[in-house]
């Protein structure tokens, strides 16, 4: 049956804010933090260390194109969410109590694959509750609980890392996961449409869905290959700026690196909260294109900046703009792949794509900007990532076509993403 989509009710919509802000401390209240645990805990040395970072890695990586096209044939999408929270809190336990090199590495691979399934996952739900008119400012809406989740997390497991064992920061995340489990049942079943939730049907509210889109059909778009090269471009030229910052800070304030970096971090995810909300208003208002755009250009203006003075107070500063771009890129990307593959029954599987395209684009950056330090030093870097970053923009505004193609009512936009009444 399929409901309207102005009409979710207050209790699923609340619940969605929840599972978002819930959810973020899942995926990243472990991550930044292991490389520490494993060094200053259990005195890994830093070959194991990269194992073990590398491997949750590449499983994401090769996980992300067929976790997608998972997501579009599940139709138990809450209990498929649920059991993976609880599975991430089974790794996070096995990652605290064992101190193998095998064990630690699995759980990582584990915690790498069920990753995956998150963002899609919540993204086809939410597109399953809210239909095409709402998806806007919904999507807008939980990336700031997801960035709020994420704040959360960086300074709860920095406070239970120092104030306690650092292994308590695993069980923490692993109490974390059953909340979320829980709180994803509060979403009410009903609410969630299939086909809608997969990009099924070509209009909000229409009754009958069509079988999925040829795969070859949904690829060859070319708007889909200009934004696909576009967003490598971003990830690859991004993935390496805050690692370079880390490294400069380290060689100039070996003391305060830390603090820096924490800062960095913590600053960037406060920027993405506001930033968040007001993409999804304006990319209804304003159009997807315009608005990505901005996130793009934030990248180039960035490492042009990093180049203009080493005072440690101004590289923080300028890492700001990462929260700008981030927030614009997690909203936007998604509105812009639902516009691509409204009618395909892609949504997802698309989402996955992507998403492997820029892992490895990211992959890719970090070796290559270190070359580049290597030879030609830190500005040089900065200026290269610049550079590259540019060339996606550039491209993004001479090729891509506005996506937004039919007016949104925004009575009913703003009615299908706040839980008001």
């Amino acid at each position: 049956m399929t409901r309207d989509a102005s009409a979710p009710s207050g209790q699923t919509l609340r619940a969605l804010d929840a599972v978002n802000f819930l959810m973020a401390d899942v995926l990243t209240g472990v991550g930044p933090f292991l490389a520490v645990y494993l060094s200053a805990s259990l005195h890994w040395t830093p070959e194991k260390i990269g194992v073990a970072m590398s491997a949750g890695g590449f499983a994401a990586i090769l996980a992300q194109t067929p976790m997608g096209a998972a997501v579009d044939r599940l139709r138990h999408k809450r209990e498929a969410m649920a059991a993976a929270a609880l599975l991430v809190g089974l790794s996070c336990i096995v990652t605290a109590a064992l101190h193998s090199v095998a064990g630690i590495v699995s759980a990582q691979v584990v915690l790498g694959i069920i990753g995956t399934f998150f963002p899609p996952a919540m993204a086809g739900m939410t597109l399953g509750i809210v239909g095409a008119r709402g998806l806007d400012r919904r999507i807008g809406r939980n990336e700031t609980f997801n960035h709020a989740g994420n704040v959360f997390a960086a300074v709860a497991c920095g406070a239970i890392g120092y104030y306690s064992d650092r292994r308590n920061i695993f069980y923490f995340v692993a109490v974390i996961c059953v909340a979320a489990a829980g709180a994803v049942f509060f979403i009410r079943a009903r609410e969630i449409d299939y086909q809608r939730s997969r990009g099924g049907q070509a209009a909000a509210g229409e009754n009958k869905a069509g079988q999925p889109a040829q795969l070859w059909k949904v690829l060859a778009s070319r708007p889909l290959v200009v934004f696909g090269v576009s967003v490598v471009l971003f990830h690859f030229a991004n993935a390496a700026m805050l690692p370079l910052i880390g490294q400069r800070l380290a060689e100039g304030h070996p003391r305060e690196s830390s603090v820096y970096m924490a800062v960095c971090i913590v600053g960037a995810q406060a920027v993405m909260v506001p930033v968040a909300m007001f993409a999804g208003r304006l990319a209804a208002q304003w159009g997807r294109k315009p608005v990505f755009l901005i996130g793009l250009l934030a990248l180039p203006v960035r490492g042009v900046l990093y180049t203009v003075n080493d005072n440690p107070y101004f590289l923080v500063g300028v890492q700001l703009l990462d929260g700008i771009g981030a927030a614009i890129f997690g909203v936007v990307s998604v509105l812009i792949i639902a516009d691509l593959t409204q009618g395909t029954g892609r949504f997802n599987l698309t989402q996955g794509m992507v998403a492997t395209a820029t892992g490895l684009g990211a992959a890719l950056s970090n070796g290559l900007a270190g070359f580049v330090v290597k030879h030609a030093g830190y500005n040089n870097a900065f200026l290269f990532l610049a550079a590259v970053a540019a060339t996606g923009s550039a491209l993004f505004y001479c090729l891509m076509p506005e996506t937004k193609h039919r007016e949104t009512d925004i009575a009913l936009s703003e009615a299908a993403a706040s839980p008001a009444g």
